[in-house]
């Protein structure tokens, strides 16, 4: 049968009436009462010639694959959630623009912050040296050299104080990319905006809290496991009751992809690591509807355009589905995959710098058209350096056009009902359950991980990425194709050394000028709380607010919980 045949074919009209009165209660119980309550960003919604855009597009007539359609992909913000969480998506309101940043001192990057705002950013991510990720002082010996160096350097509440100077946390929204010590940067937060005068139940953000993939993937983990666990259902109970706005935990497939994964084996790691989270915090005695609807995830977006908008897609189905059926929640929230999306920091090219500006616009514009929350566009300088304020401003400006100027904010799915996009889909789930199904043999995430299944399928996939490149398989421009001589940039951010000996001398005077004794009650309590079963974050608010350092509370918890050894995988 010929492609016109096969398109001219009379549908069976008993489904087309099902699909459409499927849409006619969609519209009624979902979208009306949206529309009526938010309305959209504005009345009418054009091509360039002034033609009306639809909001949603749906199969029609000329249409085919209705059969699966209300399983497989239904309407926008209704289950299985694979054309949005939202009916009206963008249509309703931008995704959130955040640039991510923190460098040097706390001063610093607050200036930074002020300046990305008066930029038109609508969030704050804020990134974290790798002493604070670590649960290290400034001042300690195993800091040395990393001050300040990737990301901001957080000691103590005083710090804290600086970073948030004259930002009102009650009308922003923060992002925190910290995991390890994610409670005690939750503590300092919460203490500050108090400072402030304003409640924990008004304060909106995210801390990342992804202890799971720091095993798999990125290594900036304190504790075993089982003790990390812990830690990360404490925070779930204590937000529930103290912090309800606050999303938790986000559950990050960004690193596990960083390390050399595949699109498929984000999505099942990632989702696997969601699931062991869910298991924990029922186990501990939550009800999944009290927590699952402030979980949120964090996913890379990489080049390939196509199968970008396809795993989003996939991810969010495969989510309703294990939430709906796996652990029965009932609230259509639990079953929500909200994300937040990252451009790709490793396919950024040191050869050529500036390629990466039309990387980095590729990759958001398939964040956008993969329905995203919240999206981060990286700095085009950021194989060389951190990015400087002009390219930062950059990175930006390409979400604002994106949004404002490109159309595909108009339109809910675009993609949706594209015969390539709709296989990519399923093949993505298809094998992103797979390796879900592979590690509940293997008895969960944590029990996977200590057997180095994840590890050892992403090392096998990033050998086999780099052996595409090196045989010209896979065409990295500026790499190992269509290379040129040009001479380095000049400008780029250099982070003085002397931030360190600042911040260090810093911290001593902080903890000169503390009570004593109320820092060793405050400590001794933390201990004791550690050592039973009491929930650990309000022992940590109570430090902090005592002026215990990141550091002081870390090794208090290091002494009950002990430290993690990785095993070797080969």
């Amino acid at each position: 049968m010929s492609q016109n045949e096969s398109q001219s074919k009379p549908l069976d009209p008993a489904l087309l009436k099902e699909i459409e009165d499927a849409k006619k209660t969609w519209e009624e119980s979902v979208l009306n009462p949206l529309l009526e309550r938010y309305g959209v960003r504005r009345e009418e919604f054009t091509r360039s010639g002034g033609e009306h855009v639809q909001g949603v597009y749906y199969p029609g007539e000329k249409g085919d694959n209705l059969s699966d359609y209300m399983e497989n992909i239904g309407f926008p913000g209704s289950y299985p959630y694979t054309r949005g969480v939202q009916p009206t998506m963008y249509r309703g309101r931008y995704w959130t623009m955040r640039q991510y940043a923190g460098f040097g001192t706390a001063r610093q990057s607050n200036e930074r912050y002020h300046y990305l705002m008066k930029q038109g950013t609508k969030g704050l991510s804020v990134a974290f040296d790798l002493p604070t990720q670590m649960g290290y002082d400034s001042d300690s010996p195993r800091a040395r050299g990393e001050v300040g160096k990737v990301g901001v350097a957080i000691d103590s509440i005083a710090d804290m104080e600086i970073l948030f100077d004259k930002i009102p946390l009650d009308k922003v929204s923060t992002s925190m990319t910290i995991n390890a010590t994610a409670s005690i940067l939750l503590a300092f937060y919460i203490a500050v905006a108090e400072s402030q005068g304003v409640s924990s139940k008004q304060l909106r953000g995210t801390i990342q809290n992804d202890v799971l993939k720091e095993y798999i993937a990125r290594g900036t983990y304190i504790y075993p496991p089982k003790q990390s666990m812990r830690v990360i259902t404490d925070i779930f109970a204590f937000c529930q009751q103290d912090v309800p706005k606050w999303n938790t935990v986000s559950i990050s497939g960004y690193h596990i992809r960083e390390a050399g994964s595949t699109a498929a084996q984000e999505v099942g790691f990632t989702l696997a690591n969601g699931v062991a989270y869910v298991e924990s915090a029922i186990k501990a005695g939550l009800d999944v509807d009290d927590f699952a609807p402030r979980l949120s995830f964090f996913f890379n977006v990489h080049n390939n355009f196509l199968e970008e908008v396809a795993k989003f897609r996939a991810a969010r189905r495969l989510w309703a589905r294990l939430m709906k059926e796996r652990f029965h929640a009932k609230s259509p929230k639990s079953m929500l995959l909200r994300f937040h999306s990252q451009t790709a920091g490793s396919t950024l090219t040191a050869q050529q710098p500036q390629v990466n500006i039309v990387r980095v616009a590729l990759q958001a514009l398939a964040s956008v058209m993969g329905g995203t929350q919240s999206l981060h566009t990286n700095g085009w300088d950021e194989a060389l350096s951190l990015p400087t304020e002009d390219a930062a401003r950059l990175a930006l400006r390409t979400q604002q056009v994106i949004a404002y100027e490109s159309g595909v904010a108009d339109v809910v799915d675009p993609l949706g009902g594209s015969y390539a996009i709709e296989q990519l889909t399923d093949e993505i789930e298809a094998s992103a359950m797979d390796y879900i199904r592979q590690i509940d043999e293997l008895g969960g995430s944590a029990e996977a991980i200590e057997r180095g299944f994840q590890q050892g399928e992403i090392q096998e996939a990033a050998y086999q990425a780099q052996l595409a490149i090196e045989r010209k398989s896979q065409i990295i421009v500026g790499v190992n194709e269509f290379q040129s001589q040009s001479a380095p940039p000049q400008g780029l951010l250099k982070i003085d050394e002397a931030i360190e000996q600042d911040q260090v001398s810093r911290l001593r005077e902080f903890k000169a000028s503390r009570a004593m004794d109320e820092v060793q009650s405050a400590l001794a309590a933390l201990e004791t709380a550690a050592k039973g079963s009491d929930n650990l974050m309000p022992h940590i608010l109570h430090a902090v607010k005592s002026k215990v350092t990141l550091g002081e509370v870390s090794d208090a918890l290091r002494g009950v919980f002990g430290e993690y050894v990785e095993s070797v995988v080969f």
